[in-house]
């Protein structure tokens, strides 16, 4: 069975990143999805991704939204395999390294946090 939202936000808030894996191409995706990206195979398996990673894209949110603090960061960050969009902790630019921290829970919505190394 392929990992549903509910799911990969529960993970979340028990400190765990996971992911999906095509089963026909192999190829990886950050968050949960019914079809691959790449080949349009629908054999999606649930798996645990690295927890260390580098920007691949980043940016700072000077204007939040309501009910969010800002300025905070956020960006891309490129695992083995998959991108993960997720709030950044420390001053990190395009290529720095970072590890995965737990996540966090604005306003009902859950986002993996990484942090510089």
């Amino acid at each position: 069975m392929s990992l549903t939202h509910d799911d990969w936000t529960t993970a979340l808030e028990n400190g765990d990143l996971l992911g999906v894996r095509c089963s026909d191409c192999g190829a990886t995706y950050g968050t949960p999805f019914a079809v691959c990206n790449d080949c349009g195979g629908r054999d999606l398996e649930t798996t645990e991704l690295p927890e260390e990673g580098e920007i691949y894209t980043e940016t700072t949110v000077q204007v939040p939204p309501t009910g969010f603090e800002g300025p905070y960061q956020v960006g891309t960050v490129q695992l083995d395999g998959a991108r993960v969009t997720a709030r950044l902790e420390g001053d990190v630019e395009i290529g720095d390294r970072v590890v995965f921290d737990g996540a966090i829970d604005e306003s009902g919505d859950i986002a993996p946090v990484f942090r510089a190394e």
